[in-house]
């Protein structure tokens, strides 16, 4: 984001952030010089296609790649202006769930089957030091309350197989926001869930985020998910951030090639098409990226400059920044 002056430091800052894997082949870079910055109360909102390294940029912020294989290449995480990349393993799970609260994509994978939902928000509230006991019973009610999952008493006495798909998401928005987080990380939140409960998700996300007055990092494959909850968007390719503005000015005027490739290929209501509009060819795999721009072979405008440099991020007007050799004017 272009820092204005006199602008409020930012609760998360990431910086130059290159992530790797080892493979059979070698290590591989999945994520390359990511830069983005949330203010507090801020909602961000990063959107690209699957395998793009959101996912990878939010694990990372939670340090909870596997390592080996992943490496941490170059780069901070700052968090209040701590580097979250330099804390020991116990520092970071003292920030982990309790400053930074996550949702993950499949809260039936996230959720263990074993344990009842009552037990599960009450095991985060005393990880933390917040509760025990009768008191953190009562504090897992309140929040299940305030997810809107009821009636409390009986979901608390529950397992997650008994839940549904919705009501299980709530629960994992119950336990992130147990110890009232400054920073919510939401990865592909609404992801195999009917269109209704979608909406009601985001939805909540959105109260509770002015609720807590606490910021937000969304992340999500679907454009029309940040229109309505992000203040800021960054759109995401191939492991670099490529495209950052305030909504409103991204879908009237998109600079990048790729950021206007995902607004055509979206459905829009009311209209009739035969077939979507797609992007040719596909995303490049890690390790096969090129020495340039990484949508080159997929991009209308590119140029011989495109296929051997990569274009810096840089601002293309007063709030808004992408890495392009031939923006869109």
């Amino acid at each position: 984001m272009i820092p204005k002056e006199g602008a409020a430091a930012p609760l998360l800052s990431i910086e130059d952030l290159a992530v790797s894997f080892g493979t059979e082949g070698g290590r591989v870079r999945v994520v390359e010089n990511v830069g983005l910055r949330i203010l507090p109360g801020q909602a961000l909102g990063l959107v690209g296609e699957s395998g793009s390294g959101k996912s990878v940029t939010a694990m990372s912020v939670m340090r909870l790649l596997p390592s080996p294989p992943s490496r941490v290449e170059s780069g901070r995480i700052l968090f209040r202006g701590q580097d979250l990349l330099q804390l020991s393993a116990g520092a970071m799970r003292a920030v982990r769930g309790d400053r930074i609260g996550m949702i993950f994509q499949e809260p039936m994978t996230s959720l263990n089957p074993t344990f009842t939902v009552g037990f599960q928000i009450a095991e985060a509230l005393a990880l933390h030091g917040k509760v025990r006991g009768a008191a953190a019973r009562e504090r897992a009610a309140a929040l299940l309350e305030r997810v809107g999952v009821g009636p409390p008493a009986r979901r608390l006495r529950q397992y997650p197989h008994e839940l549904s798909g919705g009501l299980r998401q709530r629960v994992m928005m119950a336990i992130a926001l147990a110890c009232d987080p400054d920073l919510l990380i939401a990865d592909e939140p609404t992801t195999a869930l009917d269109v209704t409960i979608q909406a009601q998700i985001l939805e909540l996300i959105a109260r509770l985020r002015a609720e807590l007055a606490m910021s937000v990092l969304l992340i999500t494959h679907d454009l029309g998910v940040v229109a309505e909850v992000c203040d800021l968007v960054a759109v995401m390719y191939a492991g670099r951030i490529v495209e950052q503005a305030p909504p409103a000015l991204l879908f009237a005027a998109p600079r990048h090639p790729y950021t206007l490739g995902l607004m055509k290929s979206a459905p829009k209501l009311g209209e009739r098409v035969k077939l979507l509009p797609t992007i040719p060819g596909m995303v490049p795999p890690p390790g096969r990226r090129g020495s340039g721009c990484a949508f080159v072979g997929r991009c209308f405008r590119a140029s011989a400059r495109c296929a051997v440099e990569v274009p810096p991020f840089e601002p293309v007007g007063p709030t808004h920044e992408a890495a392009c050799w031939n923006p869109l004017q």
